[in-house]
């Protein structure tokens, strides 16, 4: 009897799968590789394009009306040795990671209950509706009334502008589940407890994440909004003190910093989706 008669084809083609299949993954890593070199030039090449011509229009303004990126950075260098910059930001920044902390918790709570039950929905979702639609910033003068003009205030402002983002993209993601799968779950005889925690929840990770983002750059707006309306204190009140005194270039340092810390906080996010929902990143690299 031959060698080759005691091989089996069902190995070799096996084989061949794994092969195939190690062949596909390496190609893959190699696109998002090349895909993650180009993102980084795009984006270097962006940013050297406008510095270069913001340094040359601020160049020919009138300084009290605009200021260069270099001079942007000296004062930045300034404000950071005095310590001034921190001494602004950080009730700021106390007062966005408490508010912002408050609002996601309490929109996905919210969202994910008035998606799964239908009554909730109906009982109490105009409510939500009508304080979405009802700009922010009328409500201030109110929120300043009731709770006065100290740290408080301010974190109910921020919770009304990141509040919405979480609560309605957690609904959405939960809207959005294939009702096939829940049915599928039910056919296993899956408790509430495991439909939640094995469909519902992974499939709405991702828009809670993009929850997260959008509550993030709302909060930021929420944050310098209660500095401008409530104490004098805060990110804000630094931007318009120095708008008052015709310090432009130090009133776009917290505007730059504000600018540089939404990107970062961003960026997080995403790589958390990754993390948390990494079939999302297969869809768009496919």
């Amino acid at each position: 009897m031959s060698v080759q008669s005691n091989i089996d084809p069902q190995a070799l083609r096996a084989a061949d799968e794994r092969e195939e299949q190690a062949r596909a993954r390496k190609a893959a890593a190699a696109r998002r590789q090349k895909r993650s070199y180009q993102t980084i030039m795009i984006r270097s090449a962006s940013l050297a394009i406008v510095l270069i011509a913001w340094e040359i229009f601020g160049a020919h303004v009138d300084p009290i009306l605009f200021a260069p990126p270099s001079k942007v950075v000296i004062q930045f260098v300034t404000m950071v040795r005095s310590g001034e910059l921190w001494t602004y930001l950080w009730p700021s920044l106390v007062v966005f990671g408490v508010g912002l902390s408050i609002a996601a918790v309490a929109g996905i709570a919210i969202g994910l209950l008035f998606a799964r039950y239908w009554f909730l929905d109906v009982a109490l979702g105009t409510y939500v509706t009508f304080l979405y639609s009802t700009p922010t910033v009328a409500l201030v003068p109110l929120i300043v009334l009731w709770v006065g003009f100290d740290m408080t205030a301010k974190i109910v402002i921020l919770f009304l502008f990141a509040f919405f983002p979480m609560a309605i993209n957690t609904y959405q993601g939960v809207k959005n589940v294939d009702p096939n799968l829940i049915e599928v779950g039910r056919a296993f005889r899956c408790s509430e407890g495991q439909l939640w925690t094995n469909i519902i929840l992974p499939a709405a990770l991702p828009f809670i994440v993009t929850g997260l983002r959008l509550a993030v750059g709302r909060g930021l707006i929420g944050m310098v909004l209660a500095d401008l309306y409530t104490a004098i204190s805060g990110i804000g009140y630094l931007i318009v003190r120095a708008a008052n005194a015709y310090q432009v270039d130090k009133m776009l340092v917290p505007i730059v910093v504000l600018g540089i810390l939404g990107v970062s906080l961003t960026a997080l996010l995403r790589m958390l989706e990754l993390r948390v929902a990494p079939w999302m990143a297969a869809d768009r690299t496919s």
